[in-house]
């Protein structure tokens, strides 16, 4: 009998650390789904800004070839005022000559 009782004490401190056991793993499940959870969210904020770092890398291209063309046509006015101030000065000379 006394055999039996401490059979039944073991068993029943076996069972109470697998309780445990089972409650320890339940919560690291818990913990681990939301850290899932969070690393899906995280995934999906990285993936929208990959995209967006895309557009307003597309974005920057053509304002920069903008840019170019506006310098080029400004570059090409200055020449054309250039060149019409000298014809004005050419045209002003022989007609202030007496």
């Amino acid at each position: 009998e006394q055999l039996l009782q401490m059979m039944e004490e073991r068993m029943m401190d076996v069972e109470q650390k697998l309780r445990l056991v089972k409650r320890l793993l339940q919560d690291k499940v818990n913990q681990l789904k939301e850290q899932l959870s969070k690393n899906t969210k995280a995934d999906a904020m990285v993936k929208d800004l990959y995209v967006e770092n895309a557009q307003l890398l597309k974005a920057l291209e053509v304002t920069e070839q903008r840019q170019k063309t506006a310098e080029r046509k400004n570059y090409l006015l200055e020449e054309k005022i250039a060149n019409l101030n000298r014809i004005v000065k050419n045209l002003a000379s022989p007609s202030f000559s007496p």
